[in-house]
């Protein structure tokens, strides 16, 4: 009874908690990595045309098939899908740093553009604005698992968005979205993966869609070999393919020139050209088959993250820390009496050798 008194007599003494804990995630981790979803990265979702698509697909490979169909703005490309690599890469971010997070993400729409390299103009919001339609309104229904459960009703790559804040210019500043289970449920299971920053500067559909294919499939491999054939089916072309034959000649004539294509350069197979090749730069830690058992080294501090970060930016920190542990257990060194002046060390150096410092 006086414990009930006391806190009528506390609420009365205060002003009224107008901001309760909002049932929706703030994104608010301004380097996170850029990240995508497994599912999305392997399978043709987004369309690779700039004009409106309203072509109902369905792909199907091996046990798996998905159905898109596109809303009234026409399917959403795989320049919208920035949106959804932002938003993964905040969920992923702060997860990585303990925190709660849900499927409902609010955001500052100058942060979206700005971490995706987009215009920040008033065009820049407009086709902000159209992604999101586009997003909402493309539908799935699919039997591909992501965090081991089967969505197989129709759905959306975002459930529905909301323009919370909007300027007297018409420009939004905050926006809020709900993201789907199928992407959500792939977050809460780390199906996902680090993309280089660099993929948000890839001008053409196509070889972003390219990079995405070579990271999910390549991953940590050396070499990643795949037809012509099926690589169009993989990226979702609609051309022949004949004219996708040209337009990958393309790519691996610019990238064979300026070496633009993130982590991974590609070329046609010299015997058989109707190969593609696409082969690691080093600029993706090679696999070594998993944590070893025994870990010397103690948890870092929290605080050498964001030094890490500076030392090596543009990396998965976390990524690298895992890198790091498994090299000094399996050299079968000492633990190093500082490991956060070592883990330092180690990414400095990372990122030199790379040319990403």
């Amino acid at each position: 009874m006086a414990d009930s008194s006391l806190t009528e007599k506390r609420s009365d003494a205060l002003l009224p908690n107008r901001h309760p804990i909002p049932d929706f995630f703030i994104c608010d981790i301004s380097d996170a990595a850029p990240k995508g979803d497994m599912a999305g990265m392997a399978f043709p979702i987004f369309s690779l045309s700039t004009k409106p698509d309203q072509k109902v697909r369905r792909y199907e490979h091996d046990n798996n098939w998905l159905e898109v169909r596109p809303g009234a703005e026409g399917l959403a490309t795989v320049f919208d899908r920035d949106i959804l690599i932002f938003a993964i890469s905040q969920l992923v971010a702060a997860m990585n740093a303990g925190r709660e997070v849900q499927s409902i993400i609010r955001f500052q729409a100058i942060d979206l553009l700005t971490a995706t390299n987009r215009e920040t103009s008033g065009r820049g919001y407009d086709l902000l604005r159209s992604a999101l339609e586009r997003l909402a309104g493309t539908r799935i229904t699919t039997n591909i698992l992501t965090g081991q459960k089967e969505i197989t009703r129709g759905f959306g790559l975002i459930e529905h968005y909301e323009i919370v804040r909007e300027t007297r210019d018409g420009r939004m500043q905050e926006i809020e979205i709900k993201v789907s289970d199928w992407v959500y449920q792939a977050v809460k299971a780390k199906e996902v993966l680090t993309l280089h920053k660099d993929f948000f500067r890839l001008r053409r559909p196509l070889e972003r869609r390219m990079y995405e294919l070579a990271r999910k499939h390549c991953g940590r491999q050396s070499e990643w070999r795949i037809s012509l054939g099926l690589l169009q089916s993989k990226s979702g072309s609609t051309s022949t393919l004949k004219e996708f034959k040209r337009a990958v000649k393309r790519v691996v004539e610019r990238d064979r020139q300026a070496h633009h294509m993130p982590d991974y350069s590609v070329e046609l197979d010299e015997g058989d050209r109707d190969i593609v090749v696409f082969t690691n730069r080093g600029s993706i830690p090679p696999s070594t088959g998993g944590r070893a058992k025994q870990d010397p080294v103690r948890e870092l501090k929290p605080d050498v993250y964001h030094e890490a970060r500076l030392a090596a930016p543009g990396w998965d920190i976390r990524e690298l820390e895992s890198q790091w542990r498994d090299w000094i257990a399996l050299s079968g060194a000492e633990a190093p009496r500082n490991p956060e002046a070592a883990f330092l060390g180690f990414c400095r150096k990372w990122s030199q050798r790379r040319g990403r410092a």
